[in-house]
């Protein structure tokens, strides 16, 4: 399928790993030109290995301090005379085990909020410019099922997603005047460093008679939660993202668009 983004310019916060590096790899399969921004060098190196025709550039940036996400979207700017696509795939959790939610302090919820939300707000704010004034554009947000169900695993995570579902909304609202579309994707399981930090929370405090492996605890999960029954994989979310990115998808804002394996349904 031909998602005409051929020469279009995206970059990707969070790009260097995980579901963050899949997005980037559909973009530059879909011919498009891509800046990696990441937390440290390893988005330049990612960058250079991925492309070194210099359709892939790496930028280390931390989303939460905006003098960085200018710099980064300026470079951008500067290289390829345009902006047209914006991920936000920069997470992080708080590392630890939140059931029952007393079990965090309210230092615990600073750092993942400061990420999840506050990045997001950031990072739409450094570019609603340059994609208004390139548009047609997107801006695409991560979310999560735990944003959507309440999960008791880790609380600060599952509000700051909250928060960005809603902002994602707010941003489509006000953007949609200028051929602008703001959507959230919401993934399920997918074997990532994250979703393996949620094991290791949970192990670490779980009395070792009923500590099982990462494998096992994971496939107990997905049997109970998931009614496709497997996991979700870092290219799924990606198909699914770089879709929202494309003409095909020109009338699709503001949404949470959930790569679950049907954890959460909605009506």
């Amino acid at each position: 399928m031909d998602l005409q983004l051929d020469r279009q310019v995206g970059i990707v916060f969070g790009g260097a790993s995980g579901i963050g590096l899949a997005i980037v790899q559909q973009m530059l399969a879909e011919g498009m030109r891509v800046v990696v921004s990441d937390l440290s060098n390893d988005g330049v190196a990612v960058a250079n290995g991925l492309s070194p025709s210099g359709d892939c550039r790496g930028h280390v940036a931390d989303i939460t301090d905006e003098q960085d996400v200018r710099s980064v979207v300026q470079q951008t700017i500067d290289a390829w005379d345009g902006l047209q696509h914006v991920v936000v795939a920069a997470g992080t959790g708080s590392g630890k085990f939140g059931f029952p939610f007393w079990n965090l302090k309210p230092a615990d919820w600073r750092r993942v909020l400061d990420v999840n939300i506050l990045g997001s707000a950031i990072v739409a704010d450094a570019v609603q410019g340059p994609l208004r004034e390139n548009a047609p554009g997107t801006l695409l947000l991560f979310a999560s099922v735990a944003g959507q169900i309440g999960s008791q695993t880790d609380p600060p995570y599952s509000a700051a997603k909250a928060a960005v579902i809603n902002f994602a909304q707010c941003a489509a609202k006000d953007l949609a005047p200028y051929d602008v579309r703001v959507n959230a994707i919401a993934p399920g399981m997918v074997q990532t460093p994250l979703n393996r930090a949620v094991w290791k929370s949970w192990h670490d405090q779980t009395p070792e008679e009923e500590r099982v492996d990462y494998d096992a605890w994971a496939a107990e999960k997905i049997d109970k939660i998931a009614p496709l029954a497997r996991w979700q994989t870092a290219e799924d979310v990606a198909n699914a993202a770089v879709f929202l990115m494309s003409p095909r998808a020109k009338n699709i804002t503001g949404q949470t668009v959930n790569v679950d394996g049907g954890q959460v349904m909605h009506s």
